[in-house]
């Protein structure tokens, strides 16, 4: 995969995203998140190579407003990497992972 891609699939209600989410890669994704998160439900990041600080900023607004702003979307899919980030951002009682908060 070519540096810097952020790729995405649509399986039914969920949304999945491949490769690499980063301040570099996701304004392709941004312009279209509209149309693209239409009825989903979940988006899964099991298919993500990287997420830097940006790329996770976005996944926080994806999730709380959703596509329309009338639902929230679940992530899944969330790899530990990305679970220290959340962390270290202190975002733990935010994001929605796996259909529950990261909060112990």
């Amino acid at each position: 995969m070519a540096a810097n891609v952020l790729q995405w699939r649509s399986e039914e209600d969920t949304l999945k995203l491949i490769g690499i989410l980063d301040r570099d890669s996701l304004m392709s994704f941004w312009d279209d998140r509209h149309t693209l998160l239409e009825g989903k439900k979940r988006l899964d990041l099991s298919g993500l190579e990287r997420v830097d600080s940006a790329g996770l900023a976005m996944l926080v607004h994806v999730q709380n407003t959703g596509a329309t702003g009338a639902s929230q979307i679940v992530i899944t899919g969330v790899s530990e990497r990305l679970r220290t980030l959340i962390a270290l951002y202190n975002l733990n009682d935010i994001l929605l992972t796996d259909g529950v908060l990261l909060a112990s």
